[in-house]
């Protein structure tokens, strides 16, 4: 994949409508998260806080959710927006939960946009387990 023709600003413009709509009264972090799909489908997701901080769902947790019920397949481009209280939105990245769900969800080339610039799910999460490791 060609990471100058890709749509970082349809990624972005998603990213920060989940986060407006995030539910994050207890961190005041919101976060947004958004990908395109294998066949051209926009999805996102924003954060879901709880009162039992351990059932929080993160925003790419929502965004896989949506990726199924809106058909499967598999993320071709990725980014996440996350943004303290009234701050300046960051490019951020995803959290080790998180980055597992792109593993096992990725395209075959995955493309991460990050503070530090684009990346593969490999520089992220380096020799990750997944569907290859399990003996069925």
């Amino acid at each position: 994949m060609d990471s100058n023709n890709a749509p970082w600003p349809q990624l972005e413009a998603a990213a920060a409508a989940a986060l407006s709509q995030a539910y994050a009264p207890y961190s005041n972090f919101r976060v947004g998260s958004a990908a395109l799909t294998s066949d051209g489908r926009l999805i996102s997701g924003c954060n879901i806080e709880n009162a039992a901080y351990g059932v929080t769902l993160c925003a790419e947790c929502a965004m896989v959710g949506q990726l199924f019920a809106t058909g499967g397949g598999t993320m071709e481009y990725f980014l996440c927006f996350g943004q303290l209280r009234e701050g300046e939105l960051e490019l951020i990245t995803p959290c080790g939960r998180c980055r597992q769900l792109l593993f096992e969800h990725r395209g075959a080339d995955l493309l991460i946009k990050t503070a530090r610039g684009i990346v593969g799910i490999e520089d992220l999460l380096p020799d990750a387990f997944g569907p290859q490791n399990l003996n069925f």
